[in-house]
């Protein structure tokens, strides 16, 4: 097996600073989105899905994955898609209950939290399923966005918009649980390391 990538503490990177370009971007959108200037939102939408895959591209590739890039890059795509739905359903594009599938799923992750930094583990890293739901969420929103126009565009961008957040969902809560199995295993085999040991008998650990 190839040895991963090594992980940097550098914080001044090409990827970092790609992610910190789509973080900056979120309250642009949600000026756009309530003002009503679609055309600036879809191309800030199409944007954002773009430098999400770019910046994995670019740390890989010259060599820049760091520890920053591992926490900036998902906080910036969750919050790019909480605003997202907020502006979104705040327009009536799509319905609230989505938004709170979504926000459901990010509070399951944060309580999870806790539990990982009280046995000494920081965030867990992204899994592949995990980025297959943000990249088909992230292009799911301006499909959306874009179903608000009439025509066999509109009708059509409403389709495939549509199915990309079903499966983004889908996926969404996939890897969440596939992060929640994770970390039980983390804390059952934490526990058998502080117990097995020094053998039998030895107080575990909460």
């Amino acid at each position: 097996m190839q040895p991963g990538p090594e992980i940097s503490t550098a914080v001044f990177t090409v990827p970092n600073l790609i992610s910190m370009v789509r973080l900056a971007l979120v309250p642009v959108f949600a000026v756009l989105i309530v003002v009503g200037h679609d055309v600036w939102a879809l191309a800030v939408l199409a944007f954002s899905g773009f430098t999400d895959w770019l910046d994995g591209v670019l740390a890989r590739r010259l060599n820049q994955v760091s520890k920053l890039g591992q926490v900036l890059d998902p906080a910036a795509d969750r919050l790019f898609i909480f605003v997202t739905l907020i502006g979104l359903a705040w327009r009536d594009i799509v319905p609230v209950w989505l938004l709170a599938v979504i926000v459901a799923r990010d509070v399951m992750l944060v309580c999870l939290m806790p539990v990982l930094a009280r046995h000494g583990y920081g965030t867990l890293e992204v899994n592949f399923v995990g980025k297959a739901a943000t990249f088909a969420l992230l292009y799911a929103f301006p499909l959306l966005l874009l179903a608000t126009a009439d025509g066999a565009l509109g009708t059509t961008a409403h389709v495939v918009g549509w199915a990309f957040t079903w499966w983004g969902v889908g996926l969404y809560w996939i890897a969440g649980l596939q992060y929640v199995s994770q970390t039980r295993a983390l804390v059952v085999a934490d526990r058998v390391d502080g117990s097995g040991a020094t053998g039998a008998g030895v107080e575990e650990r909460p």
